[in-house]
């Protein structure tokens, strides 16, 4: 089974959109998919996948039951869906406590997700860094990390990497080994972290600890996560994923691939108010196929080893990133064109989008204002970002 956690640094960014609908997409080209609701402070996957939810009554309610109840498998909470192949596990709004999970119950539900019987399983886990997502993100070495071009999501997707590396790091040094005190001492520090240059601490391990050294070293080599950007308007926005790459280049010694990208879309909150997936609602949408398309990468790098992972391959990723941004839009442009033509979209519904994209870019200039601003102070104030 091909576990697949899908995480991102903030809320919005269209996680849960992208995994329930790659969910159906790989069902749909006879993998048997396994979906999994582990937001667990925000439990809303059913929503997008179109799912009624009864909680209480008799049987078990979600992924809360593997707590509560210890004799409860995986196999007792997953149900099926309407699409061939494809089970799901809702997550659980009644457990209290939930989204603040003991070790011990943390282990439970990664030890029993393990036990599935699926071809994959695609976990939509919470946003942000806690030691909860972040675990689970690490159940495996490809997770997939999703962001938008704006500012404050690639900044908060740099910010999740930079986590998971830190944790990893941290589970492959003892607690109570020289590395281990010397990463426990760096977490403590309210600016500790802050502006840790990973490659440097590394050499600084190295010299504490070399033993466990070569051992974090070993385990920061498998870590191979992949790149999302969603929600482009234009194939420029495409050129930030070779940023946010850079940085994580040079500030943490990580190799980030580029699986794909996927344009903002209206007709994705037609679809989630008619509580239907858009790969279903409308599947030959330019959004519908980049899905599509994204699965069928998974798809043909089952029998990759990451092993033997080369860098050349990720530049070749970003490549073809930047080429798929603009197929896209050309197919984007002349969906538009067409529904002109036909009389499906007026011009007064045109000015009315490009009114509302107007509105979104000055959003997004002051956003970006704001940050440069903060930027300024904080230089003026001597802090090291």
């Amino acid at each position: 089974m091909r576990v697949i956690p899908i995480a991102s640094g903030k809320g919005g960014v269209g996680k849960s959109l992208l995994a329930a609908n790659l969910a159906i997409a790989l069902a749909k080209n006879d993998r048997s998919v396994t979906l999994v609701d582990l937001d667990l402070g925000g439990s809303n996957l059913h929503l997008v996948l179109g799912e009624t939810m009864s909680y209480g009554g008799g049987g078990p309610a979600g992924i809360g039951s593997l707590i509560a109840d210890s004799s409860c498998t995986v196999n007792d909470i997953g149900r099926p869906t309407e699409y061939e192949g494809l089970t799901f596990i809702a997550g659980d709004g009644e457990t209290p406590g939930l989204a603040n999970l003991q070790s011990s119950a943390k282990r439970r539900i990664i030890r029993q997700l393990g036990q599935a019987d699926s071809d994959y399983m695609i976990l939509d886990l919470g946003a942000g860094t806690s030691f909860n997502t972040l675990d689970f993100f690490l159940m495996t070495s490809q997770g997939l990390v999703v962001t938008t071009p704006t500012p404050t999501s690639t900044v908060n997707a740099y910010l999740f990497l930079k986590n998971a590396v830190f944790r990893i790091m941290q589970n492959a040094m003892p607690r109570k080994s020289p590395g281990g005190q010397l990463l426990e001492s760096l977490r403590s520090e309210p600016t500790g972290m802050r502006g840790t240059y990973i490659p440097r601490l590394l050499d600084e391990l190295e010299k504490a600890d070399p033993d466990n050294h070569a051992r974090c070293l070993e385990h920061l080599s498998r870590f191979r996560p992949r790149l999302v950007m969603n929600m482009l308007e234009d194939p420029k926005d495409s050129e930030k994923a070779g940023k946010l790459r850079r940085s994580c280049r040079q500030y943490l010694g990580l190799e980030l691939n580029h699986l794909g990208i996927m344009y903002r879309d209206d007709l994705q909150d037609v679809a989630l108010s008619s509580r239907l997936p858009i790969i279903h609602y409308k599947p030959q949408s330019v959004l519908s196929q980049a899905v599509y398309r994204i699965a069928d990468k998974l798809i043909s790098t089952e029998t990759d080893d990451t092993e033997n992972f080369e860098p050349a391959g990720a530049e070749e990723s970003y490549q073809e990133a930047s080429m798929e941004a603009d197929s896209d839009f050309a197919a984007r442009t002349d969906y538009v064109e067409d529904l002109l033509h036909t009389g499906a979209l007026s011009t007064g519904d045109l000015i009315e989008t490009v009114k509302m994209q107007q509105i979104e870019l000055n959003q997004m200039r002051k956003e970006n204002n704001l940050l440069k601003a903060k930027l300024v102070r904080a230089i003026k104030q001597g802090y090291t970002l």
